[in-house]
């Protein structure tokens, strides 16, 4: 039984920090080799392995897989930081540039607004799946949040999620409703991500027409830009007609929670 549960939580780390199991493998060997059973001993040297690894070694060896850790800056921030802590903040440097280019330029003409990201890849190996993602396994993909206002119509930083997804700017009447489609054809799983908001928060904010317009704009700008996915009602509310915004599948999930972007 004990070695199942090492074996459970070896798997559930690496499908989520992908580092997270190799480190728990070298915490018992580590164990082990000083005959300690202290479970808080095992705990403390687990938590600064993993923060050393996370934190110091992984952003130095990312490079070589192509990859690096997203710059924060003033414009540019994660929803969370479990996004960083779970090693889910890597992009391709053609990316990483075009977080730069948007965030600083949307800045400009919306004071204080930063571009806040979510999911964007693993450090190493291409085709290592980021879980419940299909597609966010090279470094090019990157998930970003809608932007908002408040009751006085002024954007604002705040989502209406905890993870940052989840919560959905639904379709209004008249707007084509592609969730109820995609179930309807049996794609069950089109509004999961109800399930991952881990609580909604917030709720004095709404979704900002014209804020998420602008700053799809600003992203459409950079020519390394290959894609743009958001929910087909979204897409024509906001009158965009650029042919880089796609329609993601029904195999996907929904995407009027978050936009997302990949690079060529």
């Amino acid at each position: 039984m004990k070695n199942l549960l090492h074996l459970i939580a070896i798997i559930a780390l690496t499908i989520v920090t992908q580092i997270g199991g190799v480190v728990y493998v070298v915490t018992l060997i580590t164990l082990q080799q000083v005959k300690s059973k202290s479970i808080l001993k095992g705990s403390s040297l687990f938590i600064f392995l993993y923060f050393i690894t996370t934190f110091l070694v992984t952003p130095i060896l990312a490079p070589i897989f192509g990859r690096e850790k997203i710059k924060e800056t003033e414009f540019l921030e994660a929803h969370s930081f479990f996004y960083k802590l779970a090693n889910r903040d890597y992009v391709k440097p053609e990316l990483q540039q075009l977080l730069d280019n948007t965030s600083k330029a949307y800045a400009k003409s919306n004071k204080n607004i930063k571009l806040i990201h979510l999911d964007a890849s693993f450090p190493f190996f291409d085709k290592f799946p980021l879980l419940p993602h299909l597609s966010h396994n090279d470094g090019k993909k990157i998930d970003i949040s809608l932007i908002h206002q408040d009751d006085n119509a002024a954007l604002t930083n705040r989502k209406k999620s905890v993870s940052g997804y989840g919560v959905f700017e639904n379709s209004q009447l008249r707007e084509y409703n592609q969730n109820l489609a995609c179930q309807k054809r049996g794609f069950w799983q089109y509004d999961f991500p109800k399930y991952l908001s881990f609580g909604t928060i917030n709720d004095d904010i709404i979704f900002s027409n014209s804020g998420t317009k602008n700053l799809i704009s600003e992203i459409l700008k950079d020519n390394n830009l290959s894609k743009l996915f958001i929910e087909p009602h979204l897409k024509s509310r906001l009158n965009l007609s650029n042919n880089k915004i796609r329609f993601h599948g029904c195999r996907a999930v929904r995407h009027d929670d978050h936009i997302h972007i990949q690079v060529k």
